[in-house]
């Protein structure tokens, strides 16, 4: 990412907010845009008690550029569980486009789609890596904030798009891939085995694989550019 002092960015799919004011505590201009009433409305309070210069929407992250009126930005970022939501990828990628001014780049960082085949007790391969249109359907209780909470509404649909539809999308809006990285560390307990890795520098806390379990990609990141 660099230095994103005086920067403007926007936070796609931002959820509650925690994320997209870490870009705030780092000097950059933030908005946040999630789908969630309840979500903003939690960010837009976050914000306010912390002092930091954000401002958050509610929006379909597809309706984006018209809830943005046009704005555009230096860094459009998103991702750690946010492309699992969405069926179509070139209409977000195109979206993404449009909201970036000239020069402006794409930064993500998401779960590896390779980890789904996998699962949840061991390294089994239990489905397939390259989803079905329809996404594959859930009905799980918790929350990735609290695994164990009791909730409700638990149905969900979710697409593990493979790692070349996402970069086939950011190519076919015209943006230029600057970057792409495979990282063999997650940030949450993908599998029981996974360990904290107390020496770790990045944000949050981090899962490696014990020694002699086998490296995989646990996560990747990209940076594509408008010119």
């Amino acid at each position: 990412m660099g230095d994103v002092s005086g920067k403007r960015l926007v936070h796609l799919q931002c959820h509650f907010g925690l994320d997209t004011l870490s870009w705030a505590r780092r000097g950059a201009s933030v908005v946040g845009l999630d789908f969630s009433a309840p979500g903003v409305e939690a960010a837009n309070a976050l914000a306010a008690d912390t002092g930091l210069d954000a401002r958050f929407v509610t929006a379909d992250v597809y309706a984006a550029a018209d809830a943005l009126e046009g704005e555009r930005f230096d860094i459009v970022y998103t991702g750690l569980g946010a492309l699992n939501w969405l069926p179509d990828l070139p209409l977000w990628a195109s979206v993404v486009a449009s909201l970036l001014a000239t020069g402006g780049f794409l930064y993500l960082v998401e779960f590896h789609p390779f980890t789904w085949v996998f699962g949840d007790d061991d390294l089994s391969v239990v489905t397939d890596y390259f989803h079905h249109p329809e996404g594959s359907r859930f009905d799980d209780p918790g929350t990735y904030a609290d695994l164990e909470a009791e909730t409700r509404h638990n149905v969900t649909r979710e697409w593990n798009h493979p790692i070349s539809d996402v970069i086939g999308a950011v190519l076919g809006a015209g943006l230029r891939l600057e970057i792409l990285n495979e990282h063999d560390y997650t940030h949450f307990p993908r599998w029981p085995q996974l360990e904290v890795d107390r020496d770790a520098r990045e944000v949050g806390d981090v899962y490696r694989p014990p020694a002699g379990f086998p490296r995989l990609p646990l996560i990747y990141s990209l940076r594509a550019r408008r010119d």
